[in-house]
């Protein structure tokens, strides 16, 4: 039991700073480790914190003096904590002196905590990373112009760090590899219009199995009216005395009934059916007709319809004047004739592939597409199919799927500058999680991106692009855990007004809050005391907010007693509930891990969650009580002590976001206790204590956001960045805009080493 304590303990290090206050002794950097600090360690801890199997992972054997400050930081500063806090050793077992006390962490302050920031810092190594799935779509857009989202086929991407563009965790599985060329094939087709073929060949891959009378329907985007063939690949288990039948539809309404022959998957047959459609958007799909089952007791027979894939080729036979705007932009040149397609080739590449590639290509790079371009029209193919086809070949290019950088080389520990072009691709993905623009491009190759003022200029003008929002589509969504809120089910018993639409609305409210900071370069200490936000009327009728109509958002002001900031906000509030009920636990986990960068481990394995009702915790107690009887359980009393308080100072908010003074029969209990304690009510005053740490949400922010934009993990040698990106947000009334200059500015942003760790 007291093992699983300790593992809870760790998460303190980085929260102490919040509620404790350390002894005041002589200055630790004096101190000898041999002969002054080692030997109390060992004398008051040494029992239990020795070797490979030291309680709580401390060994202090293995913790040699002169990774204090690097390698082992982290350990030590659990260590400051627990002693610091007076939380080890046991209370049943021998303790230090004041004196002694003060002495150790005294000496880990200064040896292991305090960091040097003089001189020049360590920028760290990025792994070679993949453009994850958001990053691939709106590069694909950005070049192409075209309103395609290929790498939805894509499979998910991993998330390290809280974040899904980290290169240690962006794998290349062989699935994604087949769905890299598909794409390719499916964007050229969409951009280029060839003479010889269809203007666009889509499929949707569905691998559903249709057992009853069903339909399965996908959403396709028609560029222009005209005629298009509708594919559907299918096969059946066939039973009863006829074939099994599947009807094709459009937006619902049947087209025909045809029936369905093949038994295999192996050996499926396409079904087509050519038809004029409008622009637009429309669903096609198919359903299964005559279901038949027997049971087994009569000799179990079962007819069901596979449908493979869904697939809209056209629109057929359309002329030249009426190629679309992607097809315009990118067939730049039109050969007169045989002898002026290699020319006509090249002009159309030399344009592309720099911007696909995000940096200067060499002739004979374009030449190799070329000849491929050649090789088609050899083979019998148009010239519109030749720059399909070379373009395939650049998509498919690491060149094009990685973001590819120089290692340094040369003397320990090397360290090289980015280049204007690698620098333009982090800012961009960074800023807009797509490709560098022209403009961009231009600034790079005119070796001024590199300049400070020249990249603040950058950096500003690409702030007030509205491709800016993907700041909101992937940092926001991922550091406020919106994204989980699709995978949240409120019981519908209980919360009968919670609709998916209302879901829709807290989302969106959380993300007009943050690009309102973002857009108008507020001050970020907003998101934990704005006394504004954004609803809808649905929203604003679920927050009790009176005199908004209709479906428009708008802004509007809040009563500062119930919402302000994050806190106030349903989104963030319904994240952190159970289906059934609040979760004090939940939302004081996300306060410590999203607003101060303090996550608390997971609870250990062999601790129950806490029951709704049991013969020691029985129902008729408040949910507060309930929870004391599971802190009384050592191995949850560490971890919660901290997370508890402050999540029940959210308790006037239920499980969807709506204030409430009761619970049941129960007055809501918002009170809580921290350990220093301070003691508040409510979450007005849960949030003047949070804006009373305002360095720690600083450092959050910074450490957050710098993660986010250099793809890795932050370490130990990352410590000064993170403290001179805050200290520059705070100094400039920490404007959004000044935590992002900052980053782009520091040398761990602009440099590149050549490991990880420094040797």
């Amino acid at each position: 039991m007291l093992r699983s304590a300790l593992s809870c303990l760790w998460f303190l290090a980085v929260a102490s700073p919040l509620w404790a206050v350390d002894p005041q002794p002589d200055p630790g950097g004096q101190l000898d480790y041999g002969r002054e600090v080692l030997p109390l360690l060992n004398k008051y801890c040494g029992e239990c914190h020795q070797g490979d199997q030291g309680q709580a992972g401390i060994a202090f054997d293995l913790l040699p003096e002169n990774r204090a400050g690097t390698l082992d930081r982290n350990q030590w500063k659990k260590i400051h904590v627990q002693l610091a806090n007076r939380i080890m050793p046991p209370v049943d077992e021998a303790q230090p002196t004041d004196e002694e006390r003060a002495k150790i962490v005294a000496w880990i302050n200064a040896r292991a905590i305090t960091v040097p920031c003089e001189g020049s810092t360590y920028p760290g190594r990025v792994t070679v990373r993949r453009l994850n799935r958001a990053e691939y779509n709106n590069t694909i857009r950005d070049l192409f112009g075209i309103d395609f989202q290929p790498a939805s086929d894509f499979p998910a991407d991993d998330t390290g760090y809280g974040f899904d563009n980290i290169g240690d965790v962006l794998t290349l599985p062989p699935v994604l590899l087949e769905r890299y060329l598909e794409a390719a094939e499916q964007v050229s087709r969409r951009a280029i219009r060839a003479g010889d073929e269809d203007f666009i060949t889509e499929t949707v891959r569905d691998g559903r199995v249709l057992g009853s009378t069903d339909e399965v329907a996908h959403e396709f985007e028609f560029p222009v009216e005209g005629e298009y063939l509708l594919r559907i690949r299918t096969f059946a288990d066939q039973a009863g005395d006829e074939l099994a039948k599947m009807a094709l539809r459009l937006d619902g309404q049947e087209l025909d009934q045809y029936e369905v022959k093949a038994v295999r998957a192996n050996e499926s047959e396409v079904i087509e059916k050519r038809i004029s459609i409008s622009a637009g958007k429309r669903k096609v799909g198919a359903a299964f007709l005559n279901d038949y089952f027997k049971p087994l007791d009569k000799g179990a027979e079962d007819r069901n319809l596979h449908i493979v894939s869904i697939a809209v080729a056209g629109p057929i036979g359309k002329l030249a004047g009426e190629m679309p705007e992607s097809h315009r932009r990118l067939m730049i040149a039109t050969p007169s004739g045989p002898s002026d397609f290699a020319a006509s080739a090249k002009t159309i590449l030399k344009r592309l592939v720099p911007l696909a590639w995000r940096r200067p290509v060499e002739d004979a790079e374009i030449d190799r597409l070329v000849t491929l371009v050649q090789s088609v029209i050899s083979d019998g193919g148009s010239f519109e199919r030749g720059i399909q086809t070379a373009v395939q070949a650049v998509l498919v290019s690491p060149r094009f799927l990685f973001r590819l950088e120089q290692d340094p080389t040369g003397g320990p520990n090397p360290v090289r500058d980015l280049d204007n072009y690698e620098l333009a691709t982090r800012l961009s993905y960074f800023l807009w999680s797509s490709t560098p623009d022209e403009t961009l491009l231009a600034v790079a190759a005119a070796g001024q991106l590199t300049q400070p003022t020249e990249l603040e200029r950058q950096t500003r003008r690409m702030l007030a692009d509205p491709r800016s929002s993907a700041i909101v589509d992937n940092f926001a969504s991922q550091w406020l855990q919106l994204r989980s809120l699709a995978n949240v089910s409120p019981n519908p018993r209980r919360f009968p007004k919670f609709t998916k639409e209302l879901r829709a609305d807290m989302r969106r409210e959380t993300e007009m809050f943050f690009d309102t900071i973002l857009r108008e370069d507020r001050s970020v200490l907003e998101f934990l005391s704005a006394d504004y936000t954004f609803v809808n009327q649905r929203l604003a009728e679920h927050y009790g907010i009176e005199g908004v109509i209709g479906d428009e958002f708008r802004r509007v002001s809040v009563n500062a007693d119930q919402r302000g900031g994050l806190l106030g906000q349903a989104s963030i509030l319904t994240v952190t509930s159970n289906p059934t009920r609040t979760s004090p636990v939940k939302r004081g986990k996300w306060i410590l891990e999203n607003l101060l960068a303090a996550p608390p481990p997971p609870a250990p394995a062999n601790v129950p969650p806490l029951k709704e009702s049991t013969r020691q915790a029985p129902i008729e107690l408040s949910l507060k009580e309930r929870m004391a009887l599971h802190r009384s359980d050592p191995a949850c009393a560490a971890c919660h002590q901290l997370m508890d308080p402050l999540g029940f100072g959210l308790e006037n908010y239920d499980a969807t976001g709506v204030w409430r003074t009761n619970d049941g029969n129960a007055d809501v209990d918002s009170t809580g206790d921290l350990p220093d304690g301070r003691k508040f009510n409510g979450p007005r005053e849960l949030r003047t204590i949070l804006l009373e740490r305002a360095d720690d949400f600083r450092r959050c922010f910074a450490e957050r956001l710098l993660t986010y934009s250099l793809g890795r993990g932050l370490e130990y040698f990352d410590e000064c960045a993170v403290r001179q990106i805050a200290e520059s947000g705070k100094a400039h009334g920490d404007q959004a805009s000044a935590f992002i200059l900052a980053i782009v500015n520091s040398p761990a942003f602009r440099q590149r080493g050549h490991s990880a760790m420094p040797e």
